[in-house]
Formats: structure tokens, C-alpha cells, sequence
């Protein structure tokens, strides 16, 4: 059992209809046809939404991926029409809302991998492969491969666990050219991702992309891009193969969900508990600290 805690009721704003609601995002159509992108400050942890939420969360995965499609915009369009509020919607929406193209998504979790670790490592260990791709012997948590490798996986519901599916199977899903496309955009913008990361003291380790196409037929980056909740980065100073790194993201909520004190026990049926005030403050924290790094400004919202 996972999902929502508690399942939101959608705001409703005259003009918008609301679509759906994610674990993060939620999703209406404006009357141009265009589809309107609400960041909130919902949090989510072994594949439950919480019921506590993370102040300026949605903000911060909103200017965090805005920056980055700046810095990406020559080597792939993104889906982004404006960050206008749209009119009748409430005031807090400002700054975690976008007005995106509305694209034909692709079925596919677009993800890069430039370091082994997480649900790769547990692979690895058990075949010397991530996604059916061969690996070198020695590797430990944390290693840096070789090269970057594109490592899909299927779009889970909310609730649900993404599976890794080999590249095969991925062009045998959507077709060999369009398979072929998003593993060539997905490691270029990995790349240069990494790259930046990497000249600010951070290590890009792995992320994941959304891709669709427009109405013109050409593969166009949506939803949120090389976040926290998207993206694993480590601090490179502490960066220490054959461990688990420190990281900029959700994980003082895991920590906290898996220790004695939450009593709460993953295996079981039952919801996990409201996060206690530090660890909200510490996990909001870690997101803005990764936003000022990573971007060089000052959270100011």
C-alpha cells in the first residue's frame, strides 16, 4: 500500500481545469489549450506523498529548473511559455507556477547515470550490469563509471515504483529512432549538466528527464529539470567511493522515516507519520543550499 497520505483537493480557478495531481506537481489546461504547471510542498518518500510539507519547496524546483533550462537551451527547447500567473489563481501560486506547451509525452523515464549507486548498484551487484548494459568489474557505491550511460526506466502512478528497462526494450515501446533520440538528449544534457555541477563543487551522480514532442514533431524537455527530487548531487569535497554519500536532497526524510523514532515500519500497510519540525526545516534547507550553489544567487523568496 503507498499513494497520498492525505489526497489534495485541487484548487479550482475559473479557466483552468485541473488535470492531475502528482506527487509534486499539479496539473490543469488553460482555456488556449496550454497546460499550467503548479509546483507545491509536497514531499515524497518510499513511495508515499507525506503529509508534511516542505515551505518553498515549489518554488525552489520551480526557479532551480528555470535556471537550468537557461543554461541548456542551445543544445534542446524546453516546454516552458511563461511564468505568468494566471489570472484568478491564488497569490501563493506566484513563483512555483509555469505555462508550458502541451506535449505528446514519451512513456519513458529518461535517465542518466554518471556515477553507480541507488537501484544501478543493486543491479550491478547482482549481474555487473545497470539496464542490461555491461560494467567493469571493482565498481563500489559511489564509483564514477567509466562513462555516462543512458539507463531508462518505466513511468510508474503515483504510489508506484519506477522498473529499469533495458535500451531494447525501450526502442521495441516507442521505436528505434525515437529511442535513439532521447538516449543521444539525455546524454548530452547530462553532460553538460555534469560539467556545471561540477565547476560549482558539485557531483552530478544521476538524474532523470522527461521528454515529449511538439505539435511540430520535434523532442522538446519538460516537467522539472536536474532538481533535488530529480537528480542526486553530491558535495565533490566529500565524495568517498564505497559508501553513501552526502547528499542535496530528501534525505534527512528518509533517515528520519527509517529510524526508531518515527515508528514506523516501511513493510507494514500503514501511512508514515507527519515529519517532525527539524527535519522539515534541515530538508528545506538542503533544497535551498543546493539552489544557491548551484546557481550562484541567493534565495531570497
Amino acid at each position: 500500500m503507498s499513494g497520498f497520505v492525505e489526497k489534495p483537493e485541487p484548487v479550482q480557478v475559473p479557466g483552468l481545469v485541473h488535470l492531475h495531481a502528482g506527487k509534486v506537481r499539479d496539473l490543469y489546461r488553460n482555456e488556449a489549450g496550454d497546460l499550467v504547471m503548479v509546483a507545491t510542498d509536497r514531499i515524497s518518500a518510499y513511495d508515499w506523498v507525506l503529509p508534511s510539507p516542505i515551505p518553498d519547496k515549489g518554488k525552489v524546483l520551480t526557479q532551480l529548473s528555470l535556471w537550468w533550462f537557461d543554461q541548456l537551451q542551445d543544445l534542446i527547447p524546453n516546454h516552458v511559455i511563461s511564468q505568468e500567473l494566471p489570472e484568478g489563481a491564488p497569490a501563493d501560486w506566484a513563483g512555483r507556477t509555469l505555462i508550458c506547451k502541451s506535449l505528446d509525452m514519451v512513456p519513458v523515464e529518461a535517465v542518466a547515470r554518471g556515477y553507480l549507486t541507488g537501484s544501478g548498484l543493486v543491479e550491478y551487484n547482482e549481474s555487473r550490469t545497470v539496464c542490461g548494459l555491461a560494467l567493469p568489474e571493482g565498481l563500489e557505491d559511489g564509483s564514477e563509471l567509466p562513462a555516462p550511460i543512458f539507463t531508462p526506466a518505466t513511468k510508474a502512478e503515483v504510489g508506484e515504483h519506477d522498473e529499469n528497462v533495458s535500451y531494447e526494450e525501450v526502442a521495441r515501446r516507442i521505436g528505434a529512432d525515437t529511442a535513439a533520440q532521447l538516449r543521444q538528449s539525455t546524454l548530452a544534457v547530462y553532460s553538460r549538466a555534469r560539467d556545471i555541477a561540477r565547476e560549482r563543487g558539485i557531483i552530478l551522480a544521476d538524474t532523470k528527464f522527461e521528454f515529449g514532442f511538439d505539435k511540430d514533431g520535434s523532442l522538446i524537455l519538460g516537467d522539472e529539470v536536474l532538481t533535488p527530487d530529480s537528480s542526486r548531487f553530491w558535495p565533490a569535497d566529500q565524495w568517498q567511493p564505497g559508501r553513501v554519500q552526502p547528499s542535496y536532497d530528501k534525505q534527512f526524510v528518509r533517515d528520519w522515516l527509517t529510524s526508531p523514532a518515527s515508528g514506523w515500519d516501511r513493510k507494514s500497510e500503514q501511512p508514515p507519520p507527519a515529519l517532525p519540525d527539524e527535519v522539515v526545516t534541515a530538508t528545506r534547507a538542503k533544497y535551498i543550499e543546493a539552489y544557491e550553489l548551484l546557481t550562484g544567487l541567493s534565495w531570497d523568496a
